[in-house]
């Protein structure tokens, strides 16, 4: 039997790919019976308006719960209440500040099973402190689910996670859900002021660090010269918009770069691209990756993390080592000179997509493993 009441709490702050899988997952779960609810911490000046309508059109049922920094003692106590009040079955919590708020107070209320999913292998986790702390947690969950292989190799090794406790349910997407509109070639190229039929390299993400972005505008300078038509468009917002915006003029790209600042149309981004350019410097998975592929775009990414798992180096788009600009635009040269292989390689991500990457699985397995740990 599938469990009855799970609670999902994970802090956000905007959209990006843990707050889209959840959007994705617990209406499955709900589909198979399960009361599958969505708990937010959310910084008082940052309620994610957008998510908990989007989470209610789902019919999710959502709540908002404040945290009001970093370090909210207050928090623990506040979460136990609610989690005895409610009465789940299982937590189920995602990234940091949900682990360590949700896990301790879950177990303060007697939530009979506890569950965490990790998304990411960023940096911070490798720091010592953290590295003591997430061992700690780990001994305090029935089980933890990690998106990718990479993920749970990571887990195991630097965080200490037992083996035995970690398994891999893989991020799935429904192709119907990514809709754009037929014209959306058409339509964003006359948005910018572009000839119907120029090519367009895009990047869709948020503008930090581990996407690597500065490295993507050093290749696309390398090649912009030999393909004049070509023009970049990069679409999310973050702290680094204003040093990429400059390193971009400091290369002479002003002319051929478009900062299209957030979006709420991501899918027409992606089926107006000839190629989706995501050379992250680490990825826990990428649901940019499973968007683009529904669209049937290809992908030029990088060789690291779990991006292996999801794009097929050669058959669904192309992979280099990361932070290398000279290898990054030889991939950039190959795709842009060569229309008939980078719309074999589109079709390719798009069939791969609906073969291995399903919600289908996703929700099984989790469900799966619900009953394993919690049954």
């Amino acid at each position: 039997m599938p469990p009855d009441r799970v609670i999902h709490l994970s802090k956000m702050t905007g959209a990006a790919g843990s707050e889209g899988h959840l959007l994705t997952l617990l209406p499955g779960l709900r589909a198979r019976g399960v009361d599958a609810r969505l708990w937010i911490l959310v910084e008082p000046d940052k309620p994610v308006d957008e998510i908990v309508h989007r989470a209610e059109s789902l019919d999710v049922p959502v709540e908002r719960v404040i945290i009001r920094r970093d370090f909210d003692p207050g928090l623990w106590r506040g979460l136990a209440r609610r989690f005895r009040a409610a009465r789940p079955e299982i937590v189920h919590t995602h990234l940091l500040h949900a682990d360590l708020y949700g896990i301790p107070a879950a177990r303060r209320a007697g939530v009979p099973c506890i569950v965490t999913s990790r998304h990411n292998d960023d940096r911070f986790r490798r720091w010592p402190p953290m590295r003591w702390l997430n061992r700690w947690l780990w001994r305090q969950v029935s089980g933890g689910i990690a998106i990718s292989d990479a993920i749970r190799a990571f887990s195991i090794e630097v965080e200490g996670a037992p083996a035995d406790r970690v398994r891999t349910v893989r991020y799935g997407l429904d192709p119907a859900s990514v809709q754009a509109p037929p014209d959306a070639r058409a339509r964003l190229r006359q948005e910018l002021g572009l000839p119907p039929g120029a090519p367009l390299i895009g990047s869709v993400c948020r503008l930090i660090e581990q996407k690597g972005l500065d490295h993507a505008l050093d290749a696309f300078a390398l090649v912009a010269a030999e393909f004049p038509a070509a023009h970049y468009v990069i679409a999310g917002d973050g702290p680094l918009r204003g040093a990429l915006a400059t390193q971009a003029a400091r290369l002479g790209l002003a002319a051929h770069m478009h900062f299209l600042g957030w979006r709420d149309d991501a899918p027409a981004i992606f089926a107006a691209l000839d190629v989706l350019l995501a050379p992250s410097l680490w990825e826990g998975f990428g649901l940019v990756f499973l968007e683009a592929m529904a669209c049937g775009v290809p992908v030029i990414s990088t060789r690291v993390s779990a991006i292996p798992e999801v794009i097929a180096d050669g058959e669904t788009g192309w992979l280099v080592p990361p932070g290398d600009p000279a290898v990054l635009a030889g991939a950039l040269r190959v795709a842009l000179s060569d229309p008939d292989e980078r719309r074999r390689r589109g079709e390719a991500g798009r069939a791969r997509l609906e073969a291995q990457f399903t919600v289908d699985a996703m929700v099984g397995r989790t469900l799966a493993l619900y009953q394993e740990w919690c049954g």
